[in-house]
């Protein structure tokens, strides 16, 4: 009854196009949802995701469940997400790639979930990370612990977006680092993050887990920049 009684007075509209959304319609409506882009890939071994990351990093897998578009409804989605506190977005998301993830033996080997940090003043900044909701619930659909302590951001950055890829490279290098005890050696870690671009942040983590012997590293994402 409370939330009939929310949603007459505050109603809720679509995180893509920002339409009200209909009595069954959740974070999304049933338009975007059906024109949302996505990747098909999570099948493939060797997919667009995994082969950016050829001679770079050695990966179980890689994918993404989105392609993101310039003015298109994942980039307004993670907008809402990442700026608006729309954290619900990231549970959308979560709960819609873990159903295909399901589907991916060599993800059934995974042993943590791992998110892409925020330092500490980004996160005092924002309130929150953005991969958050969504890390918990593929871990909660996955049966996977999630672990937000592992990896740590070592520096504070501004925003990379208009960093060419050769210094978003040298940047990441640093960034990154782990404090982690015997319990953690030989683990397989699923890495997660919104969106990948370049795929320097994600290389920069994934090479900091690497510090820890006979670690295995997969990679989730829920978009992924597409031209």
């Amino acid at each position: 009854m409370w939330n009939h009684l929310l949603n007459l007075f505050f109603p809720k509209s679509c995180a893509g196009c920002h339409s009200l959304l209909l009595q069954d319609e959740n974070v999304i409506c049933t338009q975007c949802r059906h024109d949302i882009p996505l990747t098909h890939h999570l099948t493939m071994t060797e997919n667009e995701v995994f082969q950016r990351f050829y001679g770079r990093i050695p990966l179980e897998f890689a994918a993404a469940l989105f392609y993101f578009h310039k003015k298109g409804i994942v980039q307004e989605m993670m907008h809402q997400l990442k700026y608006k506190g729309n954290q619900e977005v990231g549970t959308l998301v979560g709960e819609w790639f873990a159903a295909e993830l399901q589907q991916v033996p060599l993800l059934q080997t995974v042993d943590y979930i791992i998110p892409v940090p925020l330092h500490k003043k980004r996160f005092r900044e924002r309130g929150y990370n953005q991969v958050t909701t969504f890390g918990q619930a593929l871990s909660d659909h996955l049966n996977i612990p999630y672990s937000e302590t592992l990896l740590q951001r070592k520096l504070y950055t501004k925003t990379q977006t208009k960093k060419s890829l050769l210094g978003r490279a040298d940047l990441s290098q640093t960034l990154f680092d782990i404090e982690f005890s015997e319990e953690f050696t030989g683990k397989h870690f699923l890495l997660i993050d919104d969106v990948m671009t370049t795929g320097a942040t994600l290389e920069a983590c994934s090479k900091a887990l690497l510090k820890i012997p006979e670690t295995k590293i997969s990679i989730a994402c829920m978009a992924m920049a597409h031209s």
